[in-house]
């Protein structure tokens, strides 16, 4: 089998387009890694905020996830199919971000719920990203990410809980783990990308 100019030109580009989209993606999950420890750490050392406080929280957090997709969505390195997938998973998070706001004085079990879906669209959207993305650095990490937050997701959609106190424990202790995760994955794929261009 022969390659052509063109075919080595495509190649190139198309390793060119993944070492951008792996240097915007490592910036990306190091903020998102950061704020949810941040936040997890909040939760956790105030378990008994109110149902109002905790639901601004998570809806403030579920939009900067959510803006961070809608971002990734438009950028030209992201294949067509998965910018639609962004652009979707972004959108809702948005809007899950906006529910928080609107209905947390009303239920705890709605506020679990709207954290759930963000989580498991997030995770979903990274997952799918790394793999259906041939050749993208630290790809299992990112696949283990979008898992663990899928996980997250479905334990939170799943569990009844009785009390704030019981969601916000909960809720703390998914943040730091992931956050820890995504930090790790940050640096990592930094790394990697430093020896790829060194």
């Amino acid at each position: 089998m022969t390659f052509s100019l063109n075919d080595s030109q495509g190649l190139h580009g198309r390793g060119e387009n993944l070492s951008r989209l792996a240097h915007a993606g490592w910036q990306t999950l190091l903020g998102a890694g950061i704020a949810s420890v941040a936040l997890g750490a909040i939760v956790l050392a105030w378990p008994e905020a109110s149902l109002l406080v905790v639901g601004v929280l998570f809806g403030l957090y579920l939009l900067v996830i959510g803006a961070f997709q809608l971002a990734g969505a438009f950028s030209v390195y992201v294949p067509g199919a998965l910018r639609v997938l962004g652009f979707v998973s972004g959108a809702l998070c948005v809007l899950l971000g906006l529910l928080c706001f609107r209905e947390p004085a009303r239920s705890i079990l709605l506020l679990a719920l709207w954290i759930g879906f963000g989580w498991l669209l997030r995770g979903v959207m990274l997952a799918g990203v790394a793999l259906s993305t041939k050749g993208m650095p630290a790809r299992g990490w990112q696949v283990f990410v979008g898992f663990l937050n899928v996980l997250a997701g479905i334990v939170m959609i799943d569990l009844p809980f009785r009390s704030i106190a019981v969601l916000t424990v909960v809720t703390g202790v998914f943040l730091v783990v992931m956050g820890v995760f995504e930090v790790f994955h940050a640096v990592r794929l930094r790394g990697l990308l430093k020896k790829a261009t060194g």
